[in-house]
């Protein structure tokens, strides 16, 4: 019975002899992934799967922990190189940080094609009446109904439940005042649906001048 230090090993086959079909396929493979800069190694490839299966933008501790990664740095390194990947392929997908997660999106120069194979259109649709009472509690959150409602001059409250039911803004706590009023606030979703990394991402707002 041979040991393993006297087992044939592939590289002492004899110069002229066809190897065997499993040292044949890995060899072409590994040729390449050498040859071709813009490769996926296995790494890399889990990490774009996580991202493309997501429904919703993933933080990089929970995409370490889907491609099997050794910690969140790791998958920010493997990000970048994806985001380089993508750049350098010209594709139409790009890695996008949003809602304090990563998230595979389409550029946005083809988003007129995309809308047209859609039911329904994927952006935000509100009134405008609701769009300025969602900036009013993202601008000013957290923030209680008469709040808004002074600042805007009118009722707010059926907009407010609105907004809620779809998911833009919550209830994030009670005001200390007489009655303890809720307070608003928004959530992950408004950030995802506005492409907004954080609340600090919010564009810079002056309030206007009296004249």
């Amino acid at each position: 019975m041979r040991g393993p230090a006297t087992r044939r090993r592939s590289d002492r086959f004899p110069p002229n002899s066809r190897l065997p079909l499993v040292y044949r396929i890995l060899g072409e493979r590994s040729e390449n992934v050498a040859s071709d800069p813009n490769a996926r190694d296995t790494r890399l490839a889990r990490v774009e799967a996580a991202l493309l299966l997501a429904g919703e933008p993933l933080s990089a501790r929970k995409i370490a922990v889907a491609a099997s990664l050794a910690d969140a740095a790791e998958a920010r390194r493997l990000l970048a190189r994806l985001r380089e990947l993508y750049d350098a392929d010209a594709t139409a997908f790009q890695v996008e940080e949003i809602a304090g997660g990563y998230q595979l999106l389409t550029r946005p120069s083809y988003q007129p094609w995309l809308v047209r194979t859609q039911r329904t259109a994927s952006e935000v649709r509100l009134t405008p009446a609701a769009l300025e009472t969602l900036a009013v509690v993202a601008y000013k959150q957290p923030i209680t109904r008469a709040d808004v409602e002074a600042i805007r001059g009118v009722t707010c409250g059926d907009i407010l439940t609105n907004l809620m039911e779809r998911g833009f803004s919550k209830i994030v706590g009670r005001h200390e005042s007489l009655g303890r009023p809720v307070l608003y606030g928004t959530t992950k979703k408004f950030l995802q649906a506005f492409g907004l990394g954080s609340l600090r991402d919010l564009p810079d707002y002056q309030p206007a001048r009296e004249k």
